[in-house]
């Protein structure tokens, strides 16, 4: 899954991924939401592990799937360079979130540049834990994204690891980071980190921010009345 060090290949705009292996992902904070309750669209800074901004994303504004739908809405989530070009397009759909149904398992697509799809992200079923596997654009299984048992941890990082397609080696990982006890209460405003090794081909690691947005959406997302639960 080696890169290729020039721009060959290379989608426009993820250049800047080529010599990064950790990316920190914000989302920012929402003073309507947080004072009056209605669920508004997310946005989030994308860094990093310099706090240098890479990116920034925003999610398409749909006042019904928002505040009717809560965390399992479809969303169209747009990821702009420093420029304001958008260079990354990450389509969820709507599906219920059950794990006792194997027929409602979420997913993810993502496009780079938008309209070109890269990857998928596919939820596994599997009955006491959180587990995807992540595809290329030809639909070819890739890697394994497996998560804790509880998917809630005071004053510590949850950590989604990223593994080999035979599940042997953790190749990196999707971390929530503890916000502080106040911000985890009050806000749904989200740290996450995502590591991956520095050679992995590009593609996968735009794919590796749709897997992070995913994940959040799933299990840290307080619209519709849920929060950070075990995965049952």
């Amino acid at each position: 899954m080696a890169i290729n060090t020039t721009s060959y290949g290379v989608p426009p705009g993820l250049e800047y991924l080529l010599h990064i292996d950790h990316i920190m992902i914000q989302q920012q904070f929402e003073f309507v939401e947080a004072v009056l309750g209605f669920e508004t669209a997310n946005r989030y800074k994308i860094n990093d592990k310099l706090g240098q901004k890479v990116y920034y994303a925003a999610e398409d504004f749909n006042f019904l799937t928002l505040n009717c739908c809560g965390a399992i809405r479809p969303f169209t989530m747009r990821i702009f360079d420093n420029s304001g070009r958008e260079v990354i397009t990450l389509r969820r759909p709507l599906r219920c979130d059950c794990c006792c149904c194997p027929c409602c398992l979420q997913q993810i697509e993502i496009q780079a540049p938008p309209g070109v799809p890269v990857g998928y992200v596919i939820q596994t079923w599997h009955p006491c834990r959180p587990k995807f596997t992540v595809q290329n654009e030809e639909k070819q299984d890739v890697l394994k994204i497996i998560g804790p048992i509880c998917v809630c941890n005071i004053g510590g990082s949850i950590d989604f690891e990223i593994k080999s397609l035979d599940e042997e080696f953790v190749v990196g990982r999707i971390s929530k980071h503890w916000s502080g006890i106040l911000k985890e209460i009050l806000t749904d405003v989200d740290t996450f980190g995502i590591q991956f090794p520095l050679d992995l081909d590009v593609k996968m690691k735009a794919v590796m921010l749709g897997a992070c947005f995913l994940i959040d959406f799933m299990f840290f997302e307080s619209g519709g009345g849920q929060r950070p639960k075990l995965f049952w």
